[in-house]
């Protein structure tokens, strides 16, 4: 049993209440975590707001440098951080190393040098010069879903904390371990106490805390739509500055003139990458009539193949879904897909493991089709290893029926052709569009949604401007 703590004011704290903390995997408890309140967050914004005026008056060049430190301390534990990932979500420790504990290091490292290569902007007038400063917000209130736990936590801190803000945090209760990973990190290198602080518990409770507390300035989201008209109903009116990354329903459009052998396991990998629990999973599959009766046996036959089981085995594709009630959401809608008219080509099924694994919260991933793209099946987030096929009949007919939902955060092309793939992107209503390819990201570039995906961007400047207040100062020549 692993005791998680609160991390306020650069100590080790405890709660009267606790949450257990399940490994989907086994159905075992593995820990127990702080069930905070507002008092807590109270704790938790009182040492933010003692630490501010000190952190805030190093200079960028000394932010950066802790940023080394914290990362440089993660990289010594990154196969300790894609353990406790794996037990944690109950997703294959395979996935963990190469995505999560990697991530998390390069977030850090990633922030501390694109923010060391900022320059002030300047705009010259005839008799004036103005020149444009970046300037901490305050406090930032930072929720991480549990998903991609400690990825996207550091995601959030580090800019946050490189362009002068402090913060209380909230990660996801259902997977607690790599947070407390980190705030031993941060405890370790010796990171100013009030600096970073982290509060566990449930979201209705310390989130909405968060969310509604007047010191706290900014509020950055990852999570679902649902909890995000949430926040932003309560963040809004006290004009706080405000990100929400939130869900996805994206296409993955498969051309005429693509080359199969070479597109389908980066599509199936799209699908199902992490169980499909991954905003970006391209659930929804469109493809060319004139390939369809290629593609469907290709595509099932790889997917049939996908191993899942263990997640401590190199051998596993898939793990488990994060718990016993989403994969319980999930099912529910392998059944709706059933009545609304759609065939299981594939899986949809728990699949037959040993003990302990037996006990898990494992699924099958699972290809639907038959089903009118505007289906539920095919227009609600599912966000499990579920994906619908859909024929199109012309480039114009994919773009129609790609941007049928209410979603609008990411999507993918495949052409034997890039500028006919890049052409098609370009009118694709999403954040992000990748051609050829899935998830794969230059930290630099804008990530975020439109639609009901969210609000704001993150990423290189994007994320130093949301992170910091942007100050004019028009110099008159004398």
């Amino acid at each position: 049993m692993i005791i998680i703590q609160n991390y306020i004011n650069g100590k080790f704290q405890s709660t009267d209440k606790n949450i257990e903390d399940i490994n989907p995997a086994t159905g075992e408890i593995i820990a127990s975590i702080p069930k905070s309140n507002s008092n807590e967050v109270q704790m938790a914004v009182d040492a933010a707001d003692k630490a501010r005026k000190g952190w805030s008056e190093l200079s960028l060049e000394e932010r950066t440098q802790w940023l080394d430190k914290i990362a440089d301390s993660l990289e010594s534990r990154s196969e300790q951080i894609a353990s406790l990932e794996s037990l944690d979500t109950g997703k294959p420790v395979s996935l963990a190393r190469a995505v999560d504990a990697s991530r998390s290091v390069v977030n850090f490292r990633f922030f501390a040098d694109f923010a060391r290569g900022y320059s002030p902007e300047k705009f010259e007038m005839d008799d004036a010069t103005n020149h444009v400063i970046l300037k901490p917000v305050g406090i930032a209130g930072l929720i991480t879903p549990w998903n991609l736990p400690l990825y996207l936590l550091s995601w959030k801190i580090a800019p946050a904390i490189v362009m002068g803000n402090t913060v209380v945090a909230k990660p996801s209760e259902l997977t607690p371990l790599t947070a407390n990973l980190l705030a031993e990190v941060i405890h370790d290198v010796g990171l100013p106490k009030g600096v970073v602080n982290i509060v566990h518990g449930l979201g209705s409770e310390v989130g909405q805390s968060i969310v509604e507390h007047p010191k706290i300035n900014l509020i950055s989201f990852t999570g679902g739509t649902m909890t995000g008209r949430k926040v932003a109903e309560t963040a809004a009116p006290m004009f706080k500055k405000l990100s929400l990354e939130l869900g996805g329903k994206n296409a993955t459009i498969v051309l005429d003139d693509v080359n199969l052998d070479e597109a389908i396991p980066g599509i199936a990998r799209s699908g199902f990458l992490n169980q499909g629990q991954v905003c970006l999973c391209g659930s929804r599959i469109f493809v060319s009539d004139k390939i369809w009766d290629e593609f469907v046996p290709k595509f099932v036959d790889y997917v049939k193949n996908m191993k899942v089981g263990d997640p401590s085995s190199p051998d596993s594709d898939l793990g488990a879904l994060v718990s016993f009630a989403h994969r319980d959401k999930v099912e529910s809608y392998i059944h709706l897909a059933q009545r609304e008219g759609g065939e299981i080509l594939c899986g949809g099924q728990a699949p037959k493991l040993e003990s302990p694994f037996d006990n898990g919260a494992f699924l099958e991933p699972t290809v639907v089709t038959g089903l009118s793209h505007l289906s539920r099946t095919a227009t609600e987030e599912i966000f499990g290893p579920v994906v619908t096929l859909h024929p199109f009949e012309s480039d114009e007919n994919a773009i129609e029926m790609a941007n049928c939902t209410d979603y609008g955060l990411a999507g993918s092309v495949w052409s034997g052709n890039t500028d006919r793939g890049t052409k098609i992107a370009e009118k694709i209503e999403t954040g992000m569009v990748w051609v050829n390819t899935w998830l794969h990201r230059d930290l630099r570039v804008p990530f975020g949604g439109i639609k009901d995906s969210g609000v704001g961007r993150e990423g290189g400047r994007w994320s130093l401007g949301f992170f910091s207040e942007a100050i004019n100062i028009c110099v008159k020549e004398s």
